[in-house]
């Protein structure tokens, strides 16, 4: 090897043999810092979901389902398949609205294999939740949490039937809470969680569980090809629908009869009238006979608010057309061209073959 000219002519330097003692003792003599055990954290976790599973998972049971079909070229039966829980004794089951509607034949079987046909109760489409119920003795049920202690991060697990596959567990954690979603019926669904528990189809109608093993909320939908993305409806909602369900089999909401959709307004007529918010509704049509018709409401009018309410959406307004509203005379306020109207209108009872709004 050439040595560089500038070194050249130039001592050697050698180290000191004391010199690499000192270090080698330094070395000796350092803390060292040895792997953190984790087996004792992942032990609990794994009891955790363990005992959450063997608590919960005699109550989960597996949907068939039957629908017949006729048509000009074919007739026959189609099926599908889903989960859901029991949450009575007495054998009443939640589920999906969205497993079950329309259905002609259901059939349950229970987590020990035993078979039972069931009967429907009463379904939601607007909250995408069903009640069945089943004669079965010996029935274990599940307890319905209180959603709104739900926090963010918190364990969740799923149990349900995806692809066929009973009592199937996934486990992971609550990842936003508040969500909206459209239900298959076009209602805007809130108080929706979601977690990155994996769900597949199956799985919908199935438990979301806490650590306690308490329902928090309704398996319902995921979004494909996301990873971890899926959403249930919360234990609050499904505790009010499924009272009501049980009780009258539907559930009671109130009506006025308009299409419409969101608009701005414009800032001058905002400020003019003191309207805070920058839409409103405008009403495109109008049910023959119905009660926005009867309180003479028109095409091109711009609802802003409802019992001095202010909406600024359709999904606002549809919130506020609950079944206490239904018969009472409330006044329903609108801007017609740059004029300010309180109009009296009083909701009727919603029904399917009528508008939603």
């Amino acid at each position: 090897m050439k040595i560089p000219k500038q070194f050249q002519g130039r001592p050697k330097v050698e180290i000191v043999p004391a010199y690499i003692e000192d270090f080698k003792n330094e070395l000796e003599s350092a803390p060292v810092e040895m792997p953190v055990n984790d087996s004792g954290l992942l032990d609990s976790y794994s009891m955790t979901v363990s005992k959450v599973v063997q608590k919960v998972k005699p109550a989960v049971v597996n949907i068939r389902v039957r629908h017949s079909g006729r048509s000009n070229r074919q007739e026959g039966e189609s099926g599908g398949s889903g989960s859901g829980f029991i949450i009575a004794p007495d054998g009443f089951i939640l589920t999906n609205s969205h497993v079950v509607h329309a259905a002609d034949k259901l059939e349950v079987t229970l987590a020990d294999g035993r078979k039972f046909p069931a009967t429907l109760v009463g379904d939601d489409p607007d909250t995408d939740l069903a009640v069945m119920r089943i004669n079965a003795p010996n029935l274990v049920h599940v307890t319905l949490g209180d959603s709104q202690s739900v926090q963010v991060g918190q364990i969740a697990v799923a149990i349900g039937s995806p692809y066929g596959f009973q009592q199937t567990v996934t486990a992971g954690v609550v990842s936003a809470l508040g969500r909206s979603m459209r239900a298959q019926s076009g209602r805007l669904m809130d108080s929706i969680i979601q977690t990155d528990a994996a769900l597949n189809p199956g799985n919908s109608g199935g438990p979301l569980v806490n650590s306690r093993g308490e329902v928090i909320g309704v398996n319902t939908a995921v979004i494909l090809p996301a990873q971890g993305i899926c959403f249930a409806v919360a234990s609050n909602t499904a505790e009010f629908v499924a009272a009501w369900l049980i009780k009258e089999g539907r559930i009671r909401r109130s009506w006025i009869g308009i299409a419409g959709q969101n608009v701005p307004i414009h800032p001058r007529v905002a400020r003019y009238h003191r309207i805070p918010g920058p839409e409103g509704v405008l009403i495109i049509g109008i049910e023959a006979g119905s009660p926005a018709q009867q309180a003479g409401l028109k095409e091109g009018d711009i609802l802003v608010a409802f019992k001095d309410q202010f909406v600024t959406s359709i999904d606002e307004f549809q919130r506020c057309l609950v079944a206490a509203e239904i018969g009472v005379t409330s006044p329903l306020t609108v801007i017609r061209h740059t004029e300010k109207l309180q109009l009296p209108v009083t909701p009727g009872e919603w029904k399917p073959s009528v508008s939603r709004n």
